[in-house]
């Protein structure tokens, strides 16, 4: 919501949250080079939320610009991220007023929380405690997931990028497993992140088009993972094709609605820890069928992979944390900045500001008229969703050992003025 605008005195405090992407730091950059040229300083909090609380704050101001705009084609979290969740704040009054205080000691009066669904749901909360605990705070939820899977903005960003590599992945792999399917491997299978939604897992149907083209099959967290129709589509294909590629959702379930690589723990979301899919399936694949299988677990591969990140994902990425700091200037709450698709060939987009309310604890699934009637691959309407999402290259300037070129910033604390917090 937006209110009577106000002097840009202050503070701004920006905090990533979750799991990074490939280009979460490109955010970092649209925030504080937008912030530096309205003269406000900005504060990174060390480490999420955590750094919020334990007051383990870092001075962006002490690096250069140069290295600012490096964290543009630089992948993991600048300042390190966590897996924290706030309470409400009756469950945990505490720690809401040593976020205030924090606040109050270092006179920040903007705090840009740059997360996913859970993140969202945090940065509503603390936008709404300045008023009960005493303190003028503006609060903006700046969008970030692999997952793609927050409401309303048209994607996430980080997503595009993830698709690609997936995308590219897909099909290389593919090449390799049909080259060797005749005296070799006959299926390959590919488990990618997903734990509800099978947004990256779809991505990989970018890779071919046909029944005989990879990837053959595509398990989405989205169906009930159903044993005999797999191994049947296996076969059928390898008897076709000469072979099979797979690509898996960590999130599979099955008809009892329980994961099918459920490790048995769970993070501090309460998330479970997903312990893989690939081997599980690849064993029924031995047991069933006898053919020769080979699998593969990019994991954090597939979110810090910035040598293959989309154009058009780097570009909102750092857009939306530009809009984020004049929304926050602007004197608006409570909103995040997303992206809305005005067209789809050629591609178009623009930012606009929507309300955490309507993003928090939310979770964007995909669309049934995404999916086959099979549910093993994607149809003509998730092409056109998906492919625009991976278009145009990024790639990170490369020095002379062959390697890219990236940034390391100083990360120089700020002076506490307060007795340690434990959280």
């Amino acid at each position: 919501m937006k209110s009577k605008a106000r002097p840009a005195t202050g503070r701004l405090l920006y905090a990533q949250s979750g799991g990074v992407t490939a280009v979460i730091n490109a955010t970092a950059a649209g925030v504080i080079q937008n912030a530096r040229k309205h003269g406000i300083k900005v504060y990174a909090a060390r480490n999420g939320i955590l750094g919020a609380l334990r007051e383990d704050l870092i001075d962006t101001s002490k690096d250069t610009m140069a290295a600012i705009e490096a964290l543009r084609h630089t992948p993991g979290g600048a300042f390190g991220s966590c897996r924290y969740k706030l309470k409400s704040i009756e469950a945990n009054r505490a720690e809401y007023e040593r976020l205030i205080d924090v606040l109050r000691a270092h006179d920040i009066r903007w705090f840009l929380y740059n997360g996913g669904n859970d993140s969202a749901d945090t940065a509503l909360k603390i936008s709404q405690i300045g008023k009960t605990l005493g303190y003028d705070i503006r609060c903006i939820g700046v969008p970030k997931t692999v997952d793609n899977d927050l409401a309303v903005t048209d994607c996430c960003p980080g997503f595009g990028s993830v698709a690609k590599y997936t995308a590219v992945s897909t099909l290389e792999a593919s090449l390799d497993v049909a080259s060797m399917a005749d005296t070799s491997t006959k299926v390959f299978i590919l488990e990618v992140m997903g734990r509800h939604a099978g947004w990256i897992a779809a991505a990989s149907g970018l890779a071919g088009e046909g029944p005989d083209q990879a990837p053959h099959i595509i398990l989405f967290p989205e169906r009930v993972f159903e044993e005999k129709a797999f191994i049947d589509k296996v076969k059928a294909t390898v008897e076709r094709v000469g072979w099979c590629t797979v690509v898996a959702s960590e999130g599979i379930r099955n008809a009892e609605g329980q994961f099918l690589a459920e490790a048995g723990t769970r993070d501090s979301f309460g998330h479970a820890q997903l312990g893989g899919v690939a081997p599980v399936l690849a064993a029924l694949v031995k047991e069933k069928l006898g053919f020769k299988y080979h699998w593969a677990l990019p994991d954090y591969l597939q979110r810090s992979a910035r040598h293959m990140a989309s154009k058009s994902d780097a570009e909102q990425a750092y857009a939306v944390g530009k809009a984020a700091v004049d929304y926050a200037l602007a004197d608006m709450n409570a909103v995040m900045p997303v992206i809305v698709r005005t067209s789809d060939s050629p591609y178009r987009w623009k930012i606009e500001s929507a309300p955490l309310e309507k993003i928090a604890n939310r979770e964007k699934k995909m669309p049934n008229n995404f999916l086959t009637k099979d549910g093993f691959g994607i149809t003509a309407a998730a092409r056109r969703y998906l492919s625009p999402l991976i278009q145009g290259e990024a790639p990170p300037p490369y020095g002379k050992d062959g390697l890219p070129k990236y940034v390391q910033l100083k990360n120089t604390a700020v002076k506490r003025k307060l007795p340690a917090f434990s959280a």
